[in-house]
């Protein structure tokens, strides 16, 4: 497929050799770079740089344009860097467009594995005609390119999909897992700090839920002005979604090719994108597709030929079928804006979620449980932030700029005791930090086994021509008894042992150890043949009876949506209908799901568990890092009134199958102003 004249008239300056066809060649045609002279370091974002009215039709009819061009019909969505939806444009009938989640297929392309969400399809006429994921799909691929991204970098879900599969990179046997293992299950819409936009007209403050959290699926791109993300398209055109599980070959498809279109003019600077960036040694994937691929000239396209057999969609939970501006990031309207001084020192970047009335929502508090007192949160926030302004950033570019992360501190019931970040951290990383500081707490708590044996099993869903149906239930006692005889311990989740995120992390994956193909799987994990991105096991089952509860609402816009809390919602089927109930209002301790990839740890008082921090945003570990050293230098400023667990009772000091669990794992040389090594041992 060859790109039009149309595109190949642009100036020379523009082009960088676009016109070459395909291949990896960095090209900057339809990007937007910073102004003149100006270098995008995490400042840039200004009240003038969001997307407007206008940008959300151009970019939907750029998209549009390139799916006629290739006959195929797309939904395509536009979200602003918060994960407001501005719009939802779909091609065709709802009829026609059935989307089934799943990481293997037959060559009927049915689904192989059916655990977790694997083999949802929707629709299932004539039970379910009409009823529809491509929206959510296309929503969850639009909020994850601008929840991955900053101005230091540009990640697509092609490269979501490179870094959360069971080996790094994907399809390279006896490799560990990769380093954001688990992040799809974040922004969930049962999560507890992430808000929701019911009525979806109009813009507010964010960050805003996403119906299918992360995605893998190649077809979401960040959308950029003027050098910095002001959002994310997001398109499903192909009836799947999926992941690339192999990433050595290059495949042109029409969800990637009508993404990738939708971005000109909005796209990511050349020297910004994931293929710039190396992790591990490994260089990162951002495209298959290159402007030469394009069957469209989206230079030429307009809003006003969109087709008349497409249509605008009102969206439950998210938007009104109207077109709208994005928020500003950066300003009170976006829900996160500068501290001022308020909170924390101004030397340290700090940037706060604020609510509706530009409060900060989570300004440092004492503890509900009596523990933590509000000086000591503060405290703990602040050395966090030290630690980041010190560290040498892994994923931003260019090199030598400090880390950028989000940072939140709970107690022992979950409650948030406070939050911050930095101007420019990736926004997924708001969630995701409390995540981690919550699974921390939670697995280190006397009563985590019997907590979990108690809440209500996971419900698979079939999908079958009569419609929705139960499937196979688990027990989440099972996870509980696997961990005990895994470790050969009956007391691993009575309180003995300190968990950080990165030791649960290596009881979460496939493989034990991790990455070795053959070997058994982590007592929190799904077994070879059941595992999968839509099904990673205790991560996943605590959260799905809630996952499916939102999924199922948005697609037939009927029934209660979700309430606040990913734990302790059951369900009960009535013919082919599930309806779902919590058992645990108001309960915090997992409120918005497992994680289980690394950057948090447990705060302790002597030998009283009292809650825990967690870090996420700029490389896995120097999350690590930050939370272990944020949390140590806090105790120096604290005289030791908190501090990091004794190292005898961390997860360190267990051996299951003659493999050492791994509590923290900190960089080399990884201060910016110090050549300083093993900078976390010897406490």
């Amino acid at each position: 497929m060859k790109i039009s004249p149309g595109l190949c008239s642009l100036t020379a300056a523009s082009l960088l050799g676009a016109c070459s066809g395909g291949g990896s060649a960095v090209s900057s045609v339809g990007t937007s770079s910073p102004p003149a002279g100006v270098e995008c370091t995490g400042n840039c974002a200004n009240a003038g740089t969001y997307l407007t009215a206008a940008d959300v039709e151009q970019i939907i009819a750029q998209g549009v344009a390139e799916a006629s061009a290739r006959h195929v019909d797309a939904t395509i969505a536009v979200v602003d860097r918060v994960g407001n939806v501005l719009a939802v444009y779909r091609m065709g009938t709802a009829n026609a467009r059935s989307v089934v989640i799943g990481s293997e297929f037959d060559g009927a392309g049915a689904a192989v594995l059916h655990s977790g969400l694997e083999g949802l399809m929707l629709p299932v006429p004539p039970a379910l005609a009409g009823v529809n994921l491509d929206q959510e799909a296309a929503i969850a691929k639009a909020i994850t390119g601008a929840y991955l991204s900053s101005e230091g970098n540009a990640f697509s879900t092609r490269t979501a999909s490179q870094i959360i599969q069971e080996h790094f990179n994907p399809g390279v046997q006896d490799q560990p897992s990769g380093p954001l293992f688990g992040v799809q299950f974040s922004q969930l819409a049962c999560s507890d700090f992430i808000l929701r936009n019911p009525k979806g007209a109009g813009a507010i403050q964010g960050p805003q839920r996403s119906p299918l959290g992360l995605a893998a699926d190649p077809g979401g791109f960040p959308l950029y002005k003027a050098g910095t993300v002001v959002g994310g398209v997001g398109v499903l055109s192909d009836g799947i979604y999926s992941l690339d599980k192999n990433i050595t070959d290059i495949v042109v498809g029409s969800d990637e090719a009508v993404a990738y279109a939708a971005t000109y003019g909005y796209a990511a600077p050349a020297d910004r994108r994931a293929d710039q960036i190396t992790v591990n040694g490994l260089t990162l994937r951002f495209s298959d597709v290159q402007e030469g691929d394009l069957s469209s000239d989206p230079s030429a396209a307009s809003p006003s030929s969109l087709p008349s057999s497409g249509a605008f969609l009102a969206v439950p939970g998210y938007g009104d079928g109207k077109v709208h501006a994005g928020v500003a990031f950066g300003q009170p309207q976006s829900g996160i804006r500068a501290d001022g001084g308020q909170f924390f020192p101004a030397s340290l970047d700090a940037y706060l979620f604020v609510d509706p009335q530009n409060l900060n929502r989570y300004p440092p508090k004492a503890g509900t449980d009596g523990y933590l007192t509000q000086p000591q949160v503060q405290q703990l926030l602040i050395s966090a932030l030290e630690v980041a302004s010190e560290t040498r950033a892994q994923i931003r570019i260019p090199a030598g700029q400090s880390a950028s992360v989000t940072i939140a501190v709970v107690d022992t019931n979950g409650a948030i005791l406070g939050m911050v970040r930095t101007q420019d951290a990736p926004v997924f990383g708001a969630d995701v930090s409390l995540q981690k500081a919550r699974s921390a707490v939670f697995l280190s708590s006397p009563d985590a086994g019997p907590f979990l044996s108690a809440l209500p099993p996971a419900q698979y869903i079939a999908t079958l021509p009569a419609g929705l149906t139960p499937n196979t239930q688990i027990p989440l006692s099972q996870y509980v008894a696997g961990a005990e005889g895994f470790l050969g311990n009956p007391q691993v989740l009575d309180g003995t042992i300190a968990w950080s995120d990165r030791a649960i992390g290596d009881l979460s994956r496939p493989y034990f150890p991790d990455g070795i193909d053959g070997a058994p799987n982590g007592p929190l994990s799904k077994p070879e043949g059941q595992w999968s991105i839509f099904s990673t096991g205790l991560q996943l089952d605590l959260s799905i009876n809630a996952i499916l509860q939102h999924v199922i609402y948005v697609a037939t816009n009927s029934g209660p949506d979700v309430d606040t809390g990913c734990a302790g919602v059951s369900d009960v089927f009535v013919g082919h209908s599930p309806q779902f109930k919590s058992t645990l209002p108001n309960n915090a301790r997992l409120a918005n799901g497992l994680q289980i990839f690394p950057g948090s740890v447990p705060i302790y008082r002597g030998s009283t568990l009292i809650g825990g921090i967690g870090v996420s945003g700029d490389g896995v570990d120097q999350d690590d890092m930050i939370a272990f050293l944020g949390l140590e230098h806090a105790a120096m400023a604290l005289n030791n009134a908190i501090g990091e667990a004794a190292a005898g009772r961390r997860a360190d000091t267990l051996t299951p199958k003659g493999t050492r669990l791994l509590y923290v794992q900190c960089p080399q040389s990884p201060f910016l102003d110090s050549d300083q090594e093993d900078v976390c041992s010897g406490y």
